[in-house]
């Protein structure tokens, strides 16, 4: 076996492995504390799984090469003694920039999918489900993850708190990794409202109300920290929840119709809803 296929099939066990992990957790969670019973959610398990694989796959290996270029370009012309004081930070100096700063790039990221419609066109898979618990965080399309994450990491780099190094790249695996398993926390389809550190944190119900689909859409993009939508003016999270998820338009049904329809590639359109009437 190659070192490449081995690498693979090794990131790909360690996926099933953190796959199984996360189900053993929420599963029973969603179980005791179900928000809403779902109708029909078993049919879409397969293409979460999917997009769950995929999207832990290529977004970063098509991200990595690039940044690498960048940062190694980046560091000729940055001065000594900015990269020497970056440096001398201790470490939770360095942890908590990195996130404050990732959570803006995130920020921004995510609400620009929201506004662009170049970018709505990718990002609107992540909205389509009319469910919404754990195993929905992976559902997106590698474009808008590609994008997202981008947004997200760049400037790490950019600002020097991120280096190609082996310590650097620990540092950016720690925010992924957390931001990863809140993203699945948040959610999940529990009922729970946890007072006043939903102020202080991203919570189920501050990010189900992102996925809403009435007139309080498009707000609490923040991945971690709800304290940024309320700087930008999108923060909503009343007591109650959500009354319904989902788009307008319907998707194509199947995952590859939803990866190829974004970028051009005729497909066939969702079948209409039966005339009843």
């Amino acid at each position: 076996m190659s070192p490449q296929l081995h690498a693979f099939a090794l990131d790909v066990l360690r996926l099933v492995v953190w796959l199984a992990l996360l189900a053993v957790i929420f599963a029973p969670l969603e179980r005791l504390f179900t928000l809403r019973r779902p109708l029909g959610r078993l049919k879409d398990v397969p293409a979460d799984i999917g997009f769950y694989f995929l999207n832990s796959l290529l977004p970063l290996a098509i991200l990595a090469p690039p940044l690498a270029l960048f940062t190694a370009g980046l560091r000729l012309v940055t001065p000594e003694a900015y990269v020497a004081a970056v440096a001398a930070l201790p470490l939770w100096a360095k942890l908590a920039a990195a996130f404050a700063v990732s959570e803006l790039g995130g920020y921004w990221g995510h609400r620009w999918c929201h506004e662009v419609p170049w970018l709505w066109r990718f990002h609107v898979l992540h909205h389509a489900p009319e469910h919404i618990d754990w195993l929905v965080s992976p559902r997106a399309h590698p474009v808008d993850q590609i994008f997202e994450k981008l947004c997200a990491i760049a400037p790490l780099y950019i600002l020097g708190l991120v280096q190609p190094t082996p310590q650097g790249a620990g540092l950016a695996a720690y925010i992924a990794i957390f931001g990863t398993i809140w993203g699945f926390f948040i959610h999940a389809n529990v009922r729970w409202r946890l007072g006043p550190l939903e102020w202080l944190v991203s919570t189920p119900a501050f990010h189900h109300w992102h996925h809403t689909n009435d007139e309080h859409r498009d707000h609490n993009y923040a991945a971690l920290f709800p304290v940024v939508d309320r700087l930008f003016g999108t923060h909503y999270l009343p007591r109650h929840w959500p009354p319904v998820y989902g788009v307008d338009a319907p998707q194509p049904p199947s995952m590859a119709e939803q990866i190829l329809r974004p970028l051009g590639f005729g497909v066939r359109a969702p079948a209409p809803a039966p005339d009843v009437s």
